[in-house]
Parts: C-alpha cells; sequence; structure tokens
C-alpha cells in the first residue's frame, strides 16, 4: 500500500504473563485478514481513513460500547446487530466523520455502509458491524465511502503490513498507531488475540474507548466469549482516562474464529476459559495504555496503582479517580511532586477507608505512610517526574488505602498546554 498507511507505532504495553508478543495485531490471529487505504474520508490530506477486517469463515462476535446517551448511529447499528446474532463476518472503519448526532439520516447511512461492504464480500449486510471517528454532527462522506469499499475488499490480506494499514487507518488526531498481539497456550493448542485501537483524546470511557477491534482464533462458546470481552474492556479500557470526557462512539468489538484447533471453550468455571479471559485482558490493557501513553499534548504515561480496598472495584474506582484528577495531571506535566492532590483524589472517589491507613508513593519515593505525610526530598521527586517525561516514560503513583483485597490500576496521562490547542483548533 502507499506511503499514507504508514504511521508509528505505539510501544507496546502488554502486562507480563504466560503469554509472548507476536507480530500481526488482528492478523495474528488464524482466519482473518484486513486492511486500510485511503478512500477521501478526512478532511484533507492523503493518510488512510478507512479499514476493513473480515473473518474469512465468520466468527463469534460481541461489543462494549459507550454510556453516552448522544450514541453515535454506528453503536446503536451494532447494538442491534448483535441483539440478532452473536455471530459477524466483517468491521468496517471510517475516520473522518463520526456519524454522531446525526439523526435518522445518519443511521440510514450505516445501512447503506453495510449494504456496500456486504456486496464486495458476498455476505449478507446482517453480517457487517460499522465503527465510526472523527467530528461529531457530521454524517459520513458516503459516495467516497462506496467507491473505495471494493477496493478495500479486493485488496484484504493476512500479513503484518497489511494489519499496519488498518491500525493507521482508524486513528484521528493519534501520533501514532495501536496495535498488539499475543500468543498463549490453552488446552495443548497455541491460541493468538490480536487487536487494534484508537484514540488519544475524549478519553474517560465507561465500557469502552474510541474504537477498538480485537481478534481471535480461539474457539469459545459465544456467550462465553460477550462475556470475556465485555469483562475485559472494563479492566482496561474502562480504567483509562485523558480529558474526562466520554465519546459518543465508543466501541469495542471482539470476534472469534475457532480456528486455533483447540477444544471449544464452553465452561466459564474452567481453567481454560480463565485462561483465554486473561490473555484477552492483557491485550486490552496493552492497547488501552497505548491510548493513554498517546493523550494528546501527553508528555508520560501515568499508571496509578491501588491495594488494600474493600474490592477490586472499589480499588479502580480509586485509581482513575487519581489519574483522571486534572490538578493531579498538571502536577505531574509541572514536575511538582504535589501528594496532597493524590490524596485529594482519592479521597473523593466516592470510596470509604480510614484516612489513617492512607500511603502513597511516587515512583520508589514514599510520600505519606498511615496517614502520616513524610519527610521527602522534592528535588529528587521532582527530578523523577522530569527525567520520566523527558522520555515519554511511565510515571508510577501507588497508593495503598488499607487492608482489603481488592486491587486495581488505571492509566491516564498528564495535562499539557499543548492538550488546549490542539482541542481548541480541532474542527479549524
Amino acid at each position: 500500500m502507499a506511503e499514507e498507511s504508514r504511521q508509528p507505532a505505539a510501544p507496546i504495553l502488554i502486562p507480563e504473563g504466560p503469554w509472548k508478543e507476536v507480530e500481526g495485531s488482528v492478523n495474528a490471529a488464524k482466519g482473518f485478514k484486513a486492511q486500510g487505504m485511503h478512500g477521501g474520508l478526512r478532511a484533507s490530506g492523503p493518510k488512510a481513513d478507512i479499514a476493513l477486517i473480515v473473518a474469512e469463515e465468520g466468527a463469534a462476535a460481541a461489543g462494549a460500547f459507550t454510556t453516552n446517551i448522544m450514541c453515535a448511529a454506528p453503536v446503536t447499528y451494532c447494538r442491534q446487530m448483535l441483539a440478532r446474532s452473536s455471530r459477524s463476518k466483517a468491521v468496517l472503519i471510517n475516520a473522518g466523520q463520526a456519524n454522531a448526532a446525526t439523526g435518522d439520516a445518519g443511521y440510514q447511512d450505516c445501512l447503506e455502509s453495510a449494504d456496500a461492504v456486504a456486496k464486495a464480500l458476498g455476505i449478507a449486510p446482517e453480517e457487517v458491524l460499522l465503527l465510526s471517528t472523527g467530528v461529531i454532527g457530521r454524517r459520513i462522506k458516503l459516495d467516497a465511502l462506496k467507491s473505495a469499499v471494493p477496493e478495500l475488499a479486493g485488496n484484504l490480506g493476512s500479513g503484518v503490513e497489511d494489519a499496519h494499514h488498518a491500525a493507521v487507518a482508524i486513528t484521528t488526531t493519534d501520533l501514532v498507531s495501536k496495535s498488539a498481539a499475543l500468543e498463549v497456550e490453552i488446552g495443548g493448542a497455541k491460541v493468538r488475540v490480536g487487536g487494534i485501537a484508537k484514540g488519544s483524546g475524549m478519553i474517560h470511557p465507561n465500557m469502552a474507548t474510541m474504537l477498538s477491534v480485537i481478534t481471535s482464533d480461539a474457539a469459545v462458546d459465544e456467550s462465553l466469549w460477550t462475556d470475556i470481552v465485555r469483562r475485559g474492556a472494563i479492566n482496561s479500557f474502562n480504567q483509562i482516562s485523558v480529558d474526562g470526557d466520554t465519546s459518543t462512539n465508543d466501541t469495542v468489538i471482539g470476534m472469534a474464529s475457532g480456528a486455533a484447533g483447540n477444544a471449544l471453550i464452553s465452561d466459564p468455571a474452567s481453567p481454560e476459559a480463565k485462561q483465554l479471559e486473561d490473555a484477552v485482558t492483557a491485550l486490552l490493557q496493552g492497547l488501552a495504555k497505548s491510548i493513554a501513553w498517546d493523550g494528546e499534548g501527553a508528555t508520560c504515561l501515568m499508571e496509578v496503582q491501588v491495594s488494600g480496598a474493600p474490592s477490586d472495584e472499589a480499588a479502580r474506582t480509586i485509581s482513575k479517580s487519581v489519574v483522571a484528577s486534572s490538578l493531579v495531571k498538571a502536577a505531574v506535566y509541572g514536575h511538582d511532586p504535589n501528594w496532597g492532590r493524590i490524596a485529594c483524589a482519592a479521597g473523593y472517589a466516592g470510596v470509604p477507608y480510614d484516612p489513617n491507613e492512607l500511603n502513597i508513593q511516587l515512583g520508589d519515593i514514599p510520600l505519606m505512610e498511615a496517614g502520616q505525610p513524610l519527610a521527602f526530598d522534592a528535588k529528587a521527586a521532582s527530578a523523577y517526574l522530569t527525567s520520566t517525561t523527558a522520555v515519554h516514560g511511565t510515571v508510577y503513583i501507588t497508593l495503598s488505602v488499607g487492608s482489603g483485597p481488592g486491587n486495581g490500576a488505571a492509566w491516564g496521562c498528564d495535562l499539557s498546554y499543548d492538550y488546549v490547542k490542539i482541542n481548541a483548533e480541532y474542527t479549524t
């Protein structure tokens, strides 16, 4: 494909586990092909803007979506298609127009888009899922999309570059594309999970992120696959925040082809089900962290770990409260170890705990212990922030709020002057 389908890639940030990283993202799993190309949907420029991912023999399909009442037409469409059937064959994604707040005409555009893909692939329109990203309030450039789809379908491929073209095509203000894949042994078979994602701003989702498509070749019961994808989204994309805004288009689509050759995973309590869910969650966390790392104007990734909470859900709530705090994010950008802002954000999270059991650590520097402030080297703490942001690294903030069993993590980024500039000029 042409150079317009090239873009630097985000670092791969998959957590360590009993898996290995592999190449290919959505094409790493058996049974899938993908492609991305320039179709003229963006406002300007030659960058790829339309992507297609196809399960050649069909796949179990699941979705997690935004909770924004003003959800986009493709979100409504996907919800309806997945309610009718838990199997799909294709996912079409466009960048440039969000097709949100576009009324009945926007939904009709979805139907025509699905028809175009169905005709190009020789499948039923109901087997097509749709995702859109771009400016809210603008309908898809339907003529351009319809013209591009046959060429896009004709160039589908199973290679690493084909998958990369798709990852680039779904980006908007992203400075890097996001993709990853892993391989894990389940029941004596090698199972792969891969995915692409996009997102840089308007990131504070409930159930998903801006856009993500993941693929797997695991043989898995359709209802179990749905549960795995939804729980994975809660523990990954639901735990990132760039700016506190929940998009109208947040969508995660998961497709499982069953081509790995493993015995069907159908028992939710089985070791195989846990292995698959752990792998899916790890992949989604890697993609989610890539989005936070690439936050608009960001100079670092922030990771907040919380332990000792009453439950995992409580720990996740506290960690997200801290990582979403504009004051914490601004302090990190300014290399100011203002730990009082961390304590404040933990305190208003809505989770009760004993303030006298709060511990806070920045990197490896203890700031508070058992609710009491500690004397610490402010210059060293500031230097930690300065050196980390200089290389776009990860700033670690660790909290303990008691002796409960709950653990959780959230990811975000600092808040810079550039964030305001990017969004002040977004449509101009």
